[in-house]
């Protein structure tokens, strides 16, 4: 049996949110010293971004019109993590049930034909969670099994992934929801350092979901399958980046040094996938990197000498979307899936995003023989 990635389909909450609107809030605040505002607009020009999408319409506007900061530049008393949770438990859920739905139409599906759901987040929490809601409101069977992936960060959909697989391989009727959301622009912190600025330039917010199934031979003949995944922690890069619950919202720790730290330990990551499934660099005619941030991308399109036709789909992804965490990664592979499926036909693909860890999560898809 393989594991067929059928469909995938993405939703963005409402609010267009352009670099220079974020500069412009930026430049308002009260605090903010001139250098560091001078080095964001730099940041900010430099990061191969033109776009996001967020759930909080402050960041474009101005008091006395905000809705979730105080109407003030100070933005105090600052929004507990409780009232963050709180915007992310209505727009998670709104955002997420749109692209389900999208992703199970997309795959010529009944609602009655998933069997199970996987949930990948690690911007919000509660109980009764997201699985509970997707369910009831998308009308799946009430007896569908139910996975949460939760505060794995950038690299999530890849357990997501391999939880899909792994259901589908033993299970010849399986078909897999796997719907990954999250709320970055939520965690927004006004602190004046050049970490917090860095961090504040390249989240947005953004769900995708995709459907999994178990099919033969011949139902799989020439459909995109997942192959094999692996997972790498890398030695020594613990404190390279970090996610924690704090008062004011969930924060984020990220290290200058990620990129290297990348690129010292990918090729023997890569090696090792994929020798094991007896392929080379030179077989792969699609990569689906995550856009951790342009120099991630810079970074791994040098090291391996890739065209820039390979590593498109990543920087557009980058461009329009930025960094939206797990679900960043369907994003892309929704557009090299459609390519793909409109005739362009892809053999052998790889899929890579780092994590908190620091962690590499990768895996293979390939092309089913007719």
């Amino acid at each position: 049996m393989h594991t067929v990635l059928e469909s995938i389909a993405t939703a963005n909450p409402p609010f267009e949110l352009t670099q220079n609107q974020m500069l412009a809030f930026l430049s308002r605040l009260e605090g903010m010293p001139l250098t560091l505002y001078d080095r964001a607009t730099q940041i900010y020009q430099k990061s191969g971004i033109d776009r996001r999408y967020t759930c909080i319409q402050d960041y474009s506007t101005e008091p006395p019109n905000f809705s979730f900061y105080p109407n003030n530049w100070s933005l105090e008393p600052v929004p507990s993590t409780f009232v963050r949770n709180q915007v992310y438990q209505i727009y998670a859920t709104k955002i997420a049930i749109s692209a389900a739905q999208q992703a199970i139409e997309d795959a010529k599906l009944n609602v009655a034909d998933v069997t199970h759901i996987i949930v990948v987040s690690c911007t919000g929490f509660s109980a009764p969670g997201l699985d509970v809601h997707l369910i009831q409101q998308l009308g799946l069977r009430n007896d569908v099994d139910r996975t949460m992936i939760g505060f794995m960060g950038c690299c999530a959909a890849f357990n997501g992934l391999k939880s899909a697989h792994a259901i589908c391989q033993s299970n010849p009727k399986a078909r897999v929801l796997l719907v990954c959301v999250e709320l970055c622009t939520l965690h927004f912190q006004n602190e004046n350092s050049l970490e917090n600025v860095v961090i504040n330039s390249i989240f947005g917010d953004g769900a995708a979901a995709a459907i999994l199934s178990s099919q033969s031979d011949n139902d799989a003949a020439g459909k995109l399958a997942y192959v094999d995944g692996a997972s790498v922690l890398a030695d020594d890069t613990l404190g390279l980046m970090s996610w924690t619950v704090g008062d004011t919202g969930f924060l984020m720790g990220l290290s200058s040094k990620v990129p290297g730290a990348i690129a010292q330990h990918l090729p023997h990551y890569l090696t090792q996938l994929l020798d094991r499934n007896a392929l080379t660099q030179s077989d792969i005619n699609f990569w689906a990197v995550h856009p951790g941030g342009r120099q991630i991308l810079d970074k791994i399109q040098a090291l391996f000498e890739l065209e820039d036709s390979l590593i498109q789909d990543s920087y557009e992804v980058l461009n329009q979307y930025g960094n939206m965490s797990s679900c960043t990664i369907l994003f892309i592979l929704k557009r090299l899936l459609s390519q793909h499926n409109s005739g362009q036909k892809l053999q052998n693909g790889l899929a890579l995003a780092f994590g908190p860890g620091l962690t590499i999560e990768g895996c293979l898809f390939q092309q089913v023989a007719s």
